[in-house]
């Protein structure tokens, strides 16, 4: 088909916010503004709880200094959702949007909301309604498959990096070994970014651990041995899913060691995000190890938390445009005929850094997961390599500059 139907469109956001998740957003209000296709576009409060429920908010009449505003801001606009729909929840999805004659659905999310914007195509499909579902990518994970990178990525790099930089300033003035545990409970992206604003050796973070790498506390042991015998400190970057070699949660085995309680959720998971444990347990593991060597060890660890996702005003200026265009590239996609699928950023060659934007099947985004590629880390697997930096940094727009006496 090649002409657009004329209809109504729903637009949601789902999963953890970003700094960027709202500039997608706009994108498309600026986009469905444009055509005539879409008469009413609806915003689903909190994902598709909102649809099932039908609390919709009509975006159609929102002021563009408003707009601008929203876009600026981090964190979901619209409000977002954990929920994993199977087929029945996304059977009510389906009769919501029969009933509000809804033909556009736009989703905002990581790669749980394209497996939703997939079995909701296909119910679709199934049913004869004709309904375009476009997912527009979003995580701080960087994990998506398909897209060189995520919107939301860049900005939340940008902040650790950063973060980075002026803790291990404060480390030097005042030496000791540091910790500072980055969001990745299954991917090392965020992590590694840690070492973006890196000058040379002695700047930190001095090691890097991510989950694609086996952890072995004795290996970290040494590691930070030899860092703090030759520099006398040692600022350390760690994910909060490093596992070992069995997959077992690095959390978990400390806690069996230092003879700690961990937390659980609601799942019976072990708490990772929003809980310092694995940093004081890495931090009472170095002290129980190295007190016989250094008699007035200091060590310290911070969990940097929920703070990465969604700082306002440290935005990628680079995020934030291509946050833009995926929004705009979806209802563009959608109004071009009888396709659906996902917004996916493409990487063009060059000396200089430039990106296009295409469409990727949304059964090649869903549910799995990207893993950081072996080359972007080192071969002890507790760094990262220049292939990284080359990678990474142009996402984040460019970092504060800072200068030191040694």
């Amino acid at each position: 088909m090649s002409k657009a139907v004329k209809a109504n469109a729903v637009v949601g956001q789902s999963g953890g916010p970003t700094a960027v998740i709202n500039q997608s957003l706009v994108g498309v209000i600026e986009a469905v503004r444009k055509t005539k296709a879409i008469g009413k576009l609806l915003g689903a409060r909190h994902g598709v709880s909102g649809i099932v429920s039908e609390d919709f908010i009509d975006l159609g009449g929102i002021d563009r200094a408003l707009l601008e505003r929203v876009a600026g801001t981090p964190a979901a606009a619209l409000g977002s959702t954990r929920d994993k729909p199977d087929e029945k929840y996304c059977h009510k999805i389906a009769k919501v949007f029969a009933k509000n004659n809804v033909r556009y659905f736009f989703y905002i999310g990581g790669n749980d909301s394209a497996d939703t914007a997939r079995i909701v195509n296909e119910l679709a499909n199934q049913a004869g309604y004709e309904l375009h579902v476009f997912h527009i990518p979003k995580t701080i994970d960087n994990d998506l498959r398909v897209t060189d990178h995520c919107p939301g990525y860049g900005s939340a790099a940008k902040f650790v990096a950063s973060a980075f930089m002026g803790d291990h300033r404060d480390s030097a003035a005042l030496p000791g070994i540091k910790i500072n545990i980055v969001m990745g409970r299954h991917a090392g992206w965020l992590t590694a970014a840690a070492a973006l604003g890196r000058k040379d050796a002695t700047d930190g973070p001095h090691l890097v651990y991510v989950p694609e790498v086996p952890f072995s506390t004795k290996s970290f042991l040494e590691d930070v041995k030899r860092v703090y015998g030759k520099l006398g400190r040692c600022q350390i970057a760690v994910s909060e899913g490093v596992a070992d070699k069995t997959h077992t949660p690095i959390i978990a085995a400390l806690a069996k060691e230092l003879g700690r309680h961990v937390e659980r959720d609601s799942h019976g998971n072990i708490q990772l995000s929003g809980s310092g444990a694995l940093g004081d347990f890495l931090a009472d593991y170095l002290k129980k190890r190295m007190k016989s060597q250094y008699k007035s060890l200091r060590v310290r660890a911070d969990t940097f938390g929920y703070l990465q996702r969604s700082f306002p005003g440290f935005a990628s200026p680079v995020d934030q445009a291509e946050a833009r265009e995926c929004g705009r590239k979806a209802v563009e996609l959608a109004m071009s005929g009888n396709v659906d699928g996902s917004v996916a950023i493409k990487r063009l060659k060059g000396d200089k850094y430039k990106v296009e934007f295409v469409r990727a099947e949304l059964k090649d985004v869903a549910r799995v997961t990207k893993d950081m590629p072996r080359s972007y880390l080192n071969k002890a697997g507790n760094h990262v390599t220049k292939a990284f930096f080359n990678y990474a940094l142009p996402l984040t727009g460019g970092l504060p500059e800072i200068g030191k006496l040694f």
